[in-house]
């Protein structure tokens, strides 16, 4: 006789076998994979005392581990990328307690893939649908006020709402692959204003005093590591005030995903100057991180965007995910795409209130990707 299923949290990824969670997973999305996960809790870039605990999801149906999902407990709202401070203000002016709260989410990492990770089978979404059930007894017994699943795959946008969850949206850019052979391939598509532009960006960006390189796999260095760290720092220092991750968290991920990971360094005279970091799966290169100790013009464009193409083009990758924001990335070939996210609050007064609030903002949002999409770089005539 089959025993109920149980769900069960873990305090530490390295709690749970890594076969274990790696056999919940359908393809080869590098960030939740249980390495990933591990190397940010192992670097100390994840804990408690940085504001998000730990607190992973685990479904066991008859003895065996039938669903994930990384979830950790919530202390602010930093490293999500999906802004929420304007809730938080909300409901404690209100008198309520918005912190701690739940984040179905990868740390520091805005990039869409999966949430509730469960293998395929004719039971996948209800097995998902345990998931959410048993995150919401988590937040009734911690007395949290709310679970946000951040960056989600469309399959999981509909369990949650029928879950109960709000939907909400927002935008990235994307380039896509269609095709191209070369980068001149995919210029081609460009109307001539825009072609000549970046032709012109990409000359003036690609110094003779410059070396490009691009490295991955076994030719990664701790020296490499410590020039872009560096450039991480400066970046994130001014931007964020704290940098979320480690220096050692780029070790780890060296270590353990060094065939997935795409640097691109420049070097002049002799000394590093900036850099971007990606990570690639079969059919995506994810853009992460960008920095630099060297203002030159056009470096940041060439390093993140076009480098990143040329790579997508020569290793036919379907697309370049080119990270949060930036309307700027239009006009290089990165179209507007939108993307989702689910909230379950658990005052009912208070999940009333967000819904208003989100039914306006969609609205919102797809008018701004309506218009961007109108101002696309690609050609639209014959006259273009």
């Amino acid at each position: 006789m089959s025993e109920p299923p149980v769900i069960k949290t873990a305090q530490s990824i390295a709690s749970i076998p890594e076969a274990d969670w790696n056999a919940c997973l359908i393809d080869d999305h590098p960030f939740v994979t249980h390495q990933f996960l591990k190397a940010l809790e192992d670097s100390g870039s994840v804990s408690a005392e940085a504001g998000w605990m730990p607190y992973h999801l685990m479904l066991e149906i008859d003895g065996t581990l039938a669903g994930v999902a990384p979830m950790y407990v919530k202390g602010h709202s930093q490293g999500e990328y999906v802004f929420d401070h304007s809730w938080a203000h909300a409901y404690e002016r209100a008198g309520g307690r918005y912190y701690p709260k739940l984040q179905l989410s990868v740390p520091f990492s805005p990039v869409t893939g999966p949430r509730l990770l469960v293998p395929d089978g004719p039971d996948r979404s209800d097995r998902q649908k345990m998931l959410l059930q048993g995150a919401k007894q988590v937040a009734e017994n911690l007395s949290l006020s709310s679970i946000h699943a951040t960056f989600l795959r469309s399959d999981e946008q509909k369990v949650m709402e029928e879950m109960g969850f709000l939907l909400r949206t927002g935008e990235q850019f994307h380039w896509i692959n269609d095709g191209y052979r070369t980068f001149d391939d995919f210029l081609e598509n460009l109307a001539s204003r825009k072609r000549k532009a970046i032709r012109k960006e990409r000359r003036e960006a690609q110094n003779p005093d410059f070396e490009f390189e691009t490295i991955t796999g076994s030719d990664l260095t701790e020296a490499h590591w410590d020039a872009f760290f560096g450039f991480y720092m400066d970046t994130g220092s001014r931007k964020w005030g704290t940098p979320y991750l480690t220096r050692e968290f780029f070790t780890r991920l060296g270590e353990t995903f060094g065939e997935a990971v795409v640097l691109f360094l420049v070097k002049r005279a002799g000394r590093y100057i900036a850099g971007a970091l990606n990570l690639q799966s079969r059919d995506c290169l994810y853009g992460r991180y960008w920095g630099c100790v060297e203002d030159h013009r056009f470096l940041h464009f060439e390093t993140c965007y076009y480098r990143a193409i040329d790579y997508a083009i020569e290793h036919g990758i379907a697309r370049v995910e080119a990270g949060a924001q930036g309307p700027h990335k239009l006009a290089r070939g990165y179209l507007p795409t939108k993307t989702y996210s689910a909230h379950w609050l658990r005052d009912p007064g208070f999940h009333d209130a967000v819904a208003d609030f989100l039914m306006a903002e969609t609205r919102e949002v797809d008018a701004e990707i309506r218009y961007l999409a109108g101002h696309s770089p690609f050609r639209h005539s014959e006259n273009d």
